[in-house]
């Protein structure tokens, strides 16, 4: 395996991680934020199918490939093993034998952790991906990896459908409710034990995957081929976005903008995680009827993508 790849790999994937290629990006400061990724990181960063867009329901083509899910462990109360300060993100790792498999992917996956986007609080959305130009507040992203490469990210990332991300988005809660649900509120009770960068928690049972995205019908999302979404960019990306939004009390979305920071806290509020959208690829898809799923014409989308370039 070529080193520089593989520890790009473990730079992307474990962003904790102190690495020569990874560390020289951010999202805070003109000198090394989103626009200047393509420069500094030219092999992947100003690729063809650069991740996130914005998506346009009507230009959406259906595909009778994209089956239903198979989600093997998510309801494991016991899944989720450790949760830490990245810098970049608050990221969860998760126990080994949790995987995919279905939805129109072409090999099962293992699930090996999963992060979050935001913006700052509920009054400025940080979504990643955008519907129709919209952004939601937060957005989660479930990493998985081609099972046959037995959790060697290094060989996923060299193929182009390697790994596979989950998107959903996390909206504001209607009401006046607080603290819910009740096991987003205990995971974020984990964020003032990761105050710090590179501060990490072991997160105690109690809490699925099932709990965090309870509400979403997991057979109705989008596809499309792309990449990573933080450098290298690598575009190895099989992604799913689901049209459903997880519900979460206006509380605990204010929390992950107000609580962690990018280094120690004398440092900046970590706020803003997010990178810009990116012009639209083109990809093959059907036009067989699905139930299911359907996946994005970017062909047909690359006008409309245009105007939402600059947010």
């Amino acid at each position: 395996m070529n080193w520089l790849l593989s520890l790009a790999a473990v730079c992307v994937l474990v962003p904790s991680v102190h690495c020569a290629t990874g560390t020289g990006w951010c999202y805070h400061d003109a000198s090394c934020n989103d626009t200047k990724w393509p420069t500094l990181f030219p092999s992947y960063c100003a690729g063809s199918r650069q991740s996130p867009i914005n998506i346009v329901p009507a230009s959406a083509t259906a595909d009778s490939n994209l089956t239903a899910f198979t989600f093997l462990n998510y309801n494991s109360d016991s899944a989720l093993k450790k949760i830490e300060n990245t810098g970049k993100t608050v990221k969860v790792t998760l126990d080994s034998g949790i995987k995919i498999s279905g939805g129109g992917l072409p090999d099962p996956y293992d699930s090996l952790q999963f992060h979050l986007h935001w913006g700052n609080g509920s009054s400025v959305p940080g979504s990643e991906h955008t519907v129709n130009g919209k952004r939601y507040p937060m957005e989660l992203h479930i990493v998985n990896s081609k099972a046959t490469y037995n959790l060697d990210t290094g060989l996923a990332l060299k193929d182009s459908t390697g790994l596979a991300a989950l998107g959903f988005f996390i909206e504001e809660m209607s009401g006046d409710a607080t603290g819910q649900p009740a096991k987003w509120n205990l995971l974020s009770s984990y964020l003032s034990k990761i105050v710090n960068k590179d501060e990490s928690a072991t997160v105690a049972s109690g809490i699925s995957l099932d709990d965090l995205l309870e509400g979403v019908d997991r057979t109705k999302y989008y596809r499309y081929l792309g990449s990573l979404t933080t450098p290298t960019c690598n575009e190895a990306v099989v992604w799913t976005v689901f049209k459903d939004t997880i519900k979460v009390s206006k509380d605990l979305i204010d929390k992950f903008s107000t609580t962690v920071h990018i280094a120690d806290n004398s440092s900046a509020l970590m706020v803003n995680v997010f990178r810009s959208i990116q012009p639209a690829q083109s990809v093959t898809t059907q036009s067989s009827c699905s139930t299911s799923g359907y996946s994005l014409g970017l062909m047909a989308l690359s006008l409309v993508l245009g105007g939402f370039r600059a947010i």
